[in-house]
């Protein structure tokens, strides 16, 4: 494996071998939200399986397929979202190789050229250029999000799940708080080592990550939780200052999803009501 540090920020459009068949290609989409870009892998040494081909940019497929062999026996896509799939289609193009992913909800968060070829069930096994790929269905960023385990590496491939630097948006209604934290549970009770996330670099120690990103949701439910509270009835304009007061304020924009699933969250368990845009909290 070539030498690299896995805390370190992935620069948009490098190219790096993360794994002893794995690469990883960086989209030139950065953002706010996608960091220095989507990341591509490319896993296995012949016939490999491309995870996440990310935006639609001619220069940045022709990195993949070059890391490929220009040789793709599947493309797989852990979910619908427009900084992760458009490229599948142009990469089946030049490839021959079907498309894999899960149905894309109808939310108007998805990329409109998605199309898989073929579904991925929960725990169907992908061969990879001689290596095993377990697809996982975790929904909670998206209800179609699935994530990959590189069985013998125990290196999981984490889409928009876990991302490295930040943590996820959830965009209710097609996102889901509750759905997204049992998904993380599951993932930790997994034989995982390290993690690839969609954006940012490798994350070597895979359950401290799940763990520190659970108590990091929760600890921000804690904070809707007193800040509804304090008030008994309140919008989520009112609490957004609050619940994100160590978000830097041009990020609100994009914390209010997250607010919103979180809030979605306390009606589900009974602990607050919405009554139009106002929730009223009911308590423990």
């Amino acid at each position: 494996m070539a030498d690299f540090d896995p805390c370190a920020l992935p620069a948009t459009g490098t190219v790096q071998q993360v794994g002893a068949a794995v690469w990883r290609i960086v989209a030139p989409n950065p953002s706010p939200l996608t960091g220095p870009g989507t990341n591509t892998y490319v896993v296995g040494t012949e016939r490999p399986v491309v995870i996440d081909p990310g935006c639609d940019d001619t220069g940045h497929l022709e990195r993949v397929l070059e890391v490929a062999g220009g040789v793709v026996s599947r493309i797989v896509c852990t979910h619908s979202h427009p900084d992760h799939s458009p490229g599948a289609r142009c990469l089946k193009e030049r490839t021959g190789a079907p498309v894999h992913g899960l149905p894309a909800p109808e939310d108007g968060h998805q990329a409109p050229a998605y199309a898989p070829d073929a579904g991925l069930a929960h725990g169907e096994r992908i061969e990879a250029g001689g290596e095993a790929l377990r697809a996982l269905h975790t929904p909670g960023h998206a209800s179609n999000h699935v994530c990959l385990l590189l069985e013998e590496a125990g290196l999981l491939f984490t889409g928009d799940h876990l991302m490295s630097g930040s943590t996820v948006i959830i965009i209710p209604p097609d996102g889901s708080m509750r759905l997204y934290l049992e998904s993380l549970r599951e993932l930790r009770e997994l034989p995982v080592s390290a993690l690839a996330p969609g954006h940012g670099a490798l994350m070597p120690k895979a359950v401290a990550e799940i763990e520190r990103v659970i108590g990091h949701r929760l600890a921000r439910e804690e904070k809707l939780a007193r800040a509804l509270g304090s008030r008994r009835a309140a919008t989520l304009e009112d609490v957004l200052p609050d619940v994100y007061d160590d978000v830097p304020k041009f990020m609100h924009v994009y914390a209010r999803y997250s607010l919103l699933a979180h809030a979605v969250k306390l009606v589900e368990e009974g602990r607050a009501r919405v009554e139009g845009e106002v929730y009223r909290w009911l308590g423990d």
